[in-house]
């Protein structure tokens, strides 16, 4: 199993032609909340290694509000928006010089990149995002991407890091086929790693509830993010079907172990075939504007025959959406499975919902589609184990 398990991570090495790698504050910053310019360094050394092996390399950086911290002296982080907002807007400027210097000592350039949630969830930014990474990679460029945090509202106050469901978000974006997660652990442990005998998991085939439960978050400091929503961006990437590993981000060598398929971290397989880029859009970026309760008939139909979604199958409607927006689908037991775009809004799914298809003309007075949610514009998120 060793053995088969050592060969699994080489052949994902191989096929990572590009990586996208997170990197969170608590990796980039020292303990008096300066920013380490030192770990920077050996940082931008380990990304040049792996693009002079031809691969291409997208960082995902934490470490604005940090370094805006150190610079103007603070000891903690605020918890008022308009503070948190201005000591980001200190800290990114300091942030991307010292990426800057430190890849251009390798003759490699940083590229700024900063990106809210709005970005992603409309389509026509979300692919003009998609075609300036593209780009910036073809010319050689290394982008640094951040959450734009002098403009972002919901992104500061909440209690988990969105750079790491950002990093997941980019990898579906541009399709990369390994994500790495650099943090201050050295992977997910069996249990609490304070606790003795405690070891980092190898290899995750199925993240389900078991291993989510066994993320120990202690926040506190300057970062927001923790294993829980490092477990979280591993899931929405490997339902994507790109490959995930989190490692130890001080480890100086972390990077080139990583594409020599060296048994570092651990290893959160795809799950299934890689996804469509627009079903990625809809089911792994996009968040729902609402919520549709379905009868375990229509989640059989839809997650194990690839149907498309009926109005006979709906049995409730939460939220307030119009046609074409993103909704969640949720089973009896209020589980979301699936995500996709809806040929109704609220009002008209309350009409027809539990009604036969040849009904939908008499209740509305006309019948724009057959189907609630086509099966073309519908992902199944979380499948039946």
């Amino acid at each position: 199993m060793l053995l088969l398990m050592d060969l699994l991570r080489q052949e994902i090495a191989a096929l990572a032609t590009t990586l996208v790698v997170k990197v969170g504050t608590r990796v980039l910053t020292r303990p008096d909340a300066q920013l380490d310019e030192e770990q920077i360094a050996r940082l931008a050394d380990q990304i040049h290694r792996v693009m002079n092996t031809g691969r291409k390399v997208v960082l995902v950086s934490s470490g604005a509000v940090g370094a805006g911290l150190g610079r103007l002296g603070l000891t903690s982080r605020p918890t008022d928006l308009a503070h948190l907002q201005a000591i980001a807007a200190v800290g990114q400027s300091i942030l991307v010089e010292a990426y800057e210097r430190a890849l251009h000592k390798h003759g490699r350039h940083a590229a700024q990149v900063l990106l809210t949630a709005e970005d992603m969830e409309h389509r026509t930014r979300y692919l003009n995002a998609r075609n300036t990474l593209l780009k910036l990679l073809e010319l050689g460029a290394v982008p640094i991407i951040n959450e734009n945090d002098t403009v972002a509202v919901e992104e500061l106050q909440t209690a988990f890091g969105d750079n790491d469901r950002l990093a997941a978000i980019v990898t579906n974006l541009i399709r990369a086929p390994l994500l790495v997660l650099l943090s201050d652990v050295e992977g997910l442990f069996d249990g609490d790693p304070h606790e003795p005998g405690k070891q980092v998991i190898a290899t995750v085939d199925q993240l389900d509830e078991s291993i989510l439960g066994l993320a120990r978050d202690k926040l506190g400091g300057l970062s927001k993010g923790g294993m829980t929503s490092k477990l979280e961006a591993a899931r929405l990437a490997t339902t994507g079907g790109e490959n995930v590993i989190i490692a130890y981000g001080r480890n100086p060598e972390i990077l080139p172990k990583i594409i020599a398929g060296e048994p570092v971290g651990t290893l959160f397989l795809a799950q299934g075939r890689s996804v469509a880029a627009r079903k990625r859009w809809i089911g792994l970026t996009v968040k729902p504007r609402g919520r549709l309760l379905l009868d375990a008939g229509a989640r059989e139909a839809i997650e194990k025959k690839g149907k498309s979604l009926l109005a006979i199958g709906i049995v409730d409607a939460e939220g307030e959406f119009v046609k074409g927006d993103v909704v969640a689908l949720r089973d009896p037991e209020g589980r979301e499975f699936a995500r996709g775009l809806i040929n109704f809004n609220a009002a008209e799914i309350q009409r027809i919902k539990g009604q036969k298809t040849q009904k939908i003309a008499e209740i509305l007075g006309y019948r724009p589609y057959d189907e609630v949610i086509h099966r073309d514009n519908m992902v199944v998120t979380h499948r039946k184990k």
